[in-house]
């Protein structure tokens, strides 16, 4: 022990501090190990993300066709999305098809969560059961439905004009079939967040505005609804984002038809841009839509969230 300390006493107090420096440096040097798990992540989502996002952006400036040479053209593709019918027209479907189906999708999930979060029996079933149609391929049960909608409906609701014949083929009422669908699909996921926010309220909140004689819609209005407000803006936020880039439910039931009156923006992207012969064209469309939807989710974050701090 006393040959330990006379070697530590003995070695310069410079050459002790150069070594820790060292050590230190040595470390810093060395990547901690969660560097390469994450780096080749970032690397696949650069390849086949952004790379394509900026070469896209690129060729929106262009007439290329999707084949062949290309030329710029400047803002001559974004100019002209705003003179285009058809364009103007996709927009309009999408925001009313959004704007009714985030309306319905909240409405209905806020009241199914409620009575899943009651004291009922098997609740746990019930709610594996509503969470079902979320797992299920959207185009299948697109397949399903549209032959409900052609085939079974008009039988069931022969003595209602609207259903007598099929509502797929109506120009007028062909959206609703899609709503339909789309909010049974959507609701099994706001469902999910609105029991994740009713669980968190406190049970002795609900059990002192019984003592003093509150109803149960103003239990909802002054308790539950103020304090899952947090979860109303993300499944607001969530559904409108979604239901504008709406596609799968309209190719399984009217494929954009009858004639174009249920195209929304990203079928006609899609079709425009890969068997239309529009690829630079309809990029610029994509980019405007991208804007368009930003703006839109962050103006919903700031109301939301304002209406929050407001309760």
């Amino acid at each position: 022990m006393a040959t330990i300390t006379q070697a530590v006493r003995s070695t310069p107090a410079g050459t002790t501090r150069s070594r820790a420096s060292r050590t230190r440096t040595d470390s810093s040097r060395a990547l901690p190990a969660y560097y390469w798990m994450v780096w080749p992540a970032v690397i696949a989502f650069a390849a086949f993300h952004t790379l394509p996002v900026v070469v896209g952006i690129f060729f929106s400036f262009t007439n290329y066709a999707g084949y062949g040479g290309w030329n710029f053209v400047g803002l001559s593709n974004y100019l002209n999305l705003f003179r285009d019918d058809r364009v103007l027209q996709a927009y309009g479907f999408s925001f009313l098809f959004a704007i009714v189906a985030t309306i319905l999708t909240n409405v209905f999930s806020l009241a199914i969560a409620l009575g899943l979060n009651a004291k009922i029996r098997a609740r746990n079933f019930w709610r594996g059961v509503y969470f079902v149609p979320y797992i299920l391929a959207i185009l299948v049960i697109g397949y399903v439905f549209q032959f409900f909608f052609s085939n079974s409906l008009p039988k069931i609701l022969s003595g209602i004009p609207l259903f007598r014949d099929n509502i797929l083929t109506n120009e007028t009422w062909a959206w609703t079939a899609i709503v339909a669908l789309a909010v049974w699909q959507a609701c099994a996921f706001a469902i999910i967040i609105y029991l994740s926010g009713l669980q968190t309220i406190p049970s002795e909140l609900y059990e002192a505005s019984s003592l003093d004689g509150a109803s149960a819609w103003r239990q909802f209005r002054s308790i539950t609804f103020p304090l899952i407000g947090a979860f109303f803006t993300i499944n607001v936020v969530l559904s409108l984002k979604g239901f504008l880039q709406v596609f799968d439910p309209i190719v399984a039931l009217t494929n954009g038809g009858p004639g174009t009156a249920t195209e929304s923006v990203t079928l006609l992207i899609f079709r425009g841009g890969f068997s239309g012969g529009e690829f630079a064209y309809q990029t610029a469309n994509a980019v405007i839509f991208f804007i368009v939807i930003t703006v839109v989710s962050l103006l919903q974050f700031r109301v939301l969230q304002r209406r929050e701090a407001d309760f």
